[in-house]
């Protein structure tokens, strides 16, 4: 699996992201659209981090990656809902941006670590 230390760096990263999901959506219109988005947006962009902490404590490589992978839906559900807002104009584009761009970083960096684990237990 990973090392303790990068470990801990990936628990506050996906912990980060969160809390500006939480402040997005905070932050979003009361209309209707904005706020149907934002809870799916909430709900998926809060999860990433729980289930890279459930990751942490799995039993096994096969459960690792079985968590790891959970926590790549969750990501792939979130650029989902943040490029929704973003083309609808709930959001301006250039406040997306960094949160688009964590979020492409993040698919990355599970993607890695999905492959690496499968390729070690192969």
């Amino acid at each position: 699996m990973m090392g303790d230390e990068r470990r801990q760096d990936l628990k506050a990263r996906t912990n980060a992201y969160a809390l500006r999901i939480v402040r997005l959506y905070v932050a979003l219109p009361k209309r209707t659209e904005a706020q149907v988005l934002g809870k799916q947006l909430l709900r998926s962009g809060t999860s990433v981090g729980a289930q890279y902490r459930e990751a942490c404590r799995a039993k096994s490589n096969a459960d690792f990656v079985n968590k790891v992978e959970g926590a790549l839906q969750e990501l792939e559900e979130s650029t989902y809902w943040l490029e929704l807002l973003r083309d609808s104009g709930i959001v301006a584009a250039v406040r997306l941006g960094p949160l688009l761009t964590e979020s492409n970083e993040l698919i990355a960096i599970f993607v890695t670590i999905a492959r690496k684990t499968k390729s070690r237990g192969a």
